[in-house]
């Protein structure tokens, strides 16, 4: 069984940065009129952000984590790892957190990692940045997270395109003896790997012209195979009924009292998909904050975002108590719990 506990590593901080470009889902040529108010109103996404064709996953991150070190007072040469978690990196190689390093003017001693990860990914990227601080040789750690989602799907695709936004986020940890386990549980099922996937571009299918090409799978869905291909229902029906299962697992594992934690934050795939997450676990709305009304589905970026923007009072003045989950790509899910305590929480960058 995939449970996985770190001890001794603190949660420091959260932030995020945006694109201040903004798009609005009812005036969408893609969908309109009715269309738009019943995507809306099922999704719950109006607006998202659009980075530019010069910005990219990296930029965002870059921001995000700037702001947190200043308010932090984090001395850059303090930092000992960076773990960028993303599906749209700068180049095929090299690493952009060894990018990122130098941007950022951090040591030469910074050990970098790159995990190609979506959805998923803030939760899986949890359990290596506090398994590497845990043990005290590395002291301090930031975990970025953030996708330009929009880079990756087509704008001629109404099942893709209105529902994705773009962001970068930096999560601040670490190392602090005693301080309280951080408990994760995790899945993967790789036979569903092509209910998401961007079928040429790899080298398992390499670039060729004919990737270019748009074809039209039905009204309102047209795209190449250098886009995300998006199976909805599947996707759903995954999602409806992993995410449930892996936080009970999780609660039941560790013994954790359900009716104790402050908030769940769930990764913003979309409303009515996680609502039924939500009525199935049986949890208060007031108990389970979203942000894809103001930015759409983020990938990795989710939950740190909606921390930021939906939770940032909270963390800021108390103690919380809180269980993310997150599911996608992969197919991979999974979930974790851990605690906050009067942590700094940025203002939300806008670039």
């Amino acid at each position: 069984m995939s449970y996985l506990t770190t001890d001794n590593v603190r949660i420091s901080g959260f932030a995020a940065c945006v694109p201040k470009t903004m798009e609005d889902n009812l005036n969408l040529s893609l969908i309109s009129g009715d269309e738009a108010k019943k995507f809306i109103e099922s999704t719950g996404v109006r607006y998202r952000r659009i980075a530019d064709n010069k910005t990219t996953t990296s930029d965002l991150c870059f921001h995000a984590v700037s702001k947190l070190i200043t308010d932090l007072s984090w001395q850059k040469e303090d930092i000992d790892c960076i773990v960028f978690i993303s599906q749209s990196a700068d180049y095929i190689l090299p690493a952009t957190s060894c990018i990122l390093q130098h941007r950022l003017g951090l040591s030469q001693e910074t050990y970098c990692l790159d995990i190609s990860s979506g959805c998923s990914g803030w939760v899986y990227g949890m359990s290596v940045i506090t398994s590497l601080l845990q043990n005290g040789n590395f002291r301090k750690g930031i975990l970025l997270a953030g996708e330009t989602t929009l880079k990756l799907g087509s704008a001629f695709d109404k099942s893709y395109w209105p529902l994705f936004g773009d962001a970068g986020t930096a999560t601040a940890l670490e190392f602090i003896p005693g301080n309280k386990s951080i408990n994760f549980h995790f899945c993967t099922d790789g036979g569903g790997f092509e209910a998401i996937i961007i079928p040429d571009g790899g080298f398992r299918n390499p670039f060729k012209p004919e990737s270019l090409n748009y074809k039209e799978i039905e009204p309102g869905i047209s795209r190449n195979n250098l886009h995300v291909h998006l199976n909805g229902m599947d996707v759903f029906s995954f999602a409806i009924t992993k995410a449930p299962d892996t936080i009970k697992k999780l609660v039941s594992h560790f013994q954790l009292n359900i009716e104790e934690v402050d908030a769940f934050i769930f990764h913003q795939a979309n409303l009515y998909m996680n609502e039924k997450i939500r009525n199935k676990l049986k949890l208060p709305a007031n108990k389970v904050p979203y942000s894809l009304n103001k930015f759409g589905n983020t990938s990795s970026a989710t939950i740190p975002l909606t921390l930021v923007t939906e939770w940032r009072e909270k963390l800021m003045t108390s103690r919380q108590r809180l269980i993310a989950c997150a599911f996608g790509v992969g197919l991979s899910w999974g979930s974790v719990y851990f605690e906050t305590d009067k942590i700094i929480c940025s203002n939300l960058v806008e670039i």
